[in-house]
């Protein structure tokens, strides 16, 4: 029964993403960025979909119920941040821009050097994103079907696959309203059963009011604040929700989307983690990992298991097929160089752009299959994707919007190259990551050692800061480039207004 639910909700995203794929008739920036029509329903729901994922659900029970309310809901929170940041201060003048991707905006600021360099890094980022939803396929599939962990991510990459790579965007829009639905119906069933049954207590020293998890570094404090930096400011250069950004019909719903989004981010986040210490007693001390499947698989009845397996596919499901479009559009757009949508005329052969970023689709998913593989964890590899665009692209980004007459292609390489060595370093220096065994790249020493985990994040942003800051300085001002707006808002709409 578990099984044939989860089977039907799938096929149902599928589906409607299929229906949804005509709209993009044969035109690049329909399927890009949806012809920038999204509505607030849509867009708040693109959003959200990229920031619940399996990550923040099944890697937010896994933390929570080992180390703390703090611990895993950080993940969820961080990223509820992050768009609430966006919303106050960025998605309004980045919608107005009229991009297609995220690094469209380096380039215009910063020069083509600057634009591939952070397009490769942005490409690296989100292939470790992606395997991190992949793995939570691939760990339900194994438990539920009975199929091996490596076919789980196979079919989940399938799945997203087959309305991507013909609907893009539009399929994304109206699938992830489908699959936010199903989200928050899992998610509040879930925690009502949960207290209904075994009632919402919390363990001594984890609960959400334990503050030394915040304070005390042999409470994690480090790695929790970490967590909470990197995702709640390093994501606001993430790929994903700035094409989102972008699809929005106006500057205006794109600032409220971000703030809707951050809302109920913050709610499902929060439900998944007062479930995961409510359930510490009923599981044990050691259970089979993920422990929300745990659950699921021995306590919870069938309908209720349909119910949430079927918001964590869908919760999966929404974050690969934005970061598949979003990092395919990279690649072609930003690093290949092919940049003029044609018109639309119904028959994709004739916009090469549109037929590259499709094509480019199963390379990604290939690489983040490699990834999902070498390093089957939920929760880490989202925050370690963040952790390298908060160390070398997020200075550049806000020195482009607000303090444009410094901002030079030669503090902007300072900043990347700086943050990104120093990173790096301390990453191979550190022998674990956010609290698990660094299995991906570990070089033994004896410098560091595991009570350093978290600090990296922190120093590496600084480096950047310095580096960027310091060139700045060093270098005479210059006339910020004045940046063109979109067409259909230039003449109507005070958010229009250019960075300059």
């Amino acid at each position: 029964m578990i099984i044939v639910g989860v089977g039907v909700g799938v096929l149902l995203v599928v589906a409607v993403g299929l229906w949804f794929a005509r709209r993009v008739d044969g035109d690049s920036t329909n399927f890009l960025v949806a012809g920038r029509s999204l509505a607030l329903p849509l867009s708040a729901a693109g959003l959200m979909g990229q920031a619940v994922d399996s990550n923040a659900t099944l890697g937010n029970t896994d933390l929570t119920f080992s180390l703390g309310f703090w611990a895993g809901a950080s993940l969820p929170l961080g990223l509820a941040l992050c768009l609430l940041l966006t919303g106050l201060l960025f998605a309004a003048r980045m919608n107005a821009m009229g991009l297609y991707t995220l690094p469209d905006f380096y380039r215009r600021i910063y020069g083509r050097g600057v634009e591939m360099t952070a397009s490769v890094l942005m490409i690296a980022s989100f292939c470790i994103l992606l395997a991190g939803n992949l793995v939570a396929g691939g760990y339900l599939f194994e438990a539920f079907l009975g199929a091996s962990y490596t076919g789980g991510v196979l079919i989940i990459v399938g799945v997203v696959l087959a309305y991507t790579i013909t609907g893009g965007m539009f399929s994304d829009a109206y699938t992830a309203l489908v699959q936010m639905v199903i989200t928050v119906i899992g998610s509040v069933s879930l925690l009502v059963w949960v207290a209904a049954t075994y009632g919402l207590s919390t363990p001594e020293g984890l609960g959400p009011f334990d503050l030394e998890q915040l304070t005390s570094a042999s409470a994690g404090a480090p790695i929790n604040w970490a967590t909470l930096v990197s995702l709640g400011i390093g994501d606001i250069v993430a790929i994903d929700f700035m094409q989102r950004i972008f699809s929005a019909g106006s500057p205006s719903i794109a600032r409220r989307a971000c703030f809707v989004g951050a809302a109920m981010t913050a709610g499902v986040g929060v439900v998944y983690a007062l479930v995961a210490l409510a359930i510490v007693p009923v599981l044990g001390p050691e259970p089979a990992t993920p422990v929300l499947f745990a659950l699921l698989e021995g306590f919870a009845p069938a309908w209720l298991a349909v119910l949430v397996l079927s918001a964590i596919v869908a919760a999966s499901c929404s974050t690969a097929n934005g970061v598949i479009l979003g990092t395919a559009s990279v690649a072609v757009r930003n690093i290949r160089g092919l940049r003029d949508p044609a018109i639309g005329t119904g028959d994709s052969r004739t916009d090469p752009l549109l037929r590259a970023v499709r094509w480019t689709m199963p390379l990604v998913c290939a690489l983040a299959i490699l990834l999902a593989l070498r390093v089957p964890q939920t929760g880490i590899l989202l925050t370690l994707a963040f952790d390298l665009l908060l160390a070398c692209l997020l200075v550049p980004f806000v020195a482009g919007h607000w303090w444009p007459r410094r901002a030079t292609a030669a503090a902007a390489v300072a900043a990347v190259v700086v943050g990104l060595v120093v990173r790096l370093t301390l990453f191979v220096l550190t022998p674990t990551i956010f609290g698990a065994e660094n299995t991906l790249l570990y070089v033994p020493n004896d410098l560091v050692g595991p009570g350093f985990d978290g600090y990296p994040t922190f120093i590496g942003f600084a480096a950047s800061l310095l580096a960027f800051v310091v060139v700045a300085l060093l270098r005479p001002p210059r006339q910020p480039a004045v940046l063109p707006v979109r067409e259909d808002l230039a003449a109507t709409s005070t958010d229009a207004r250019p960075v300059t």
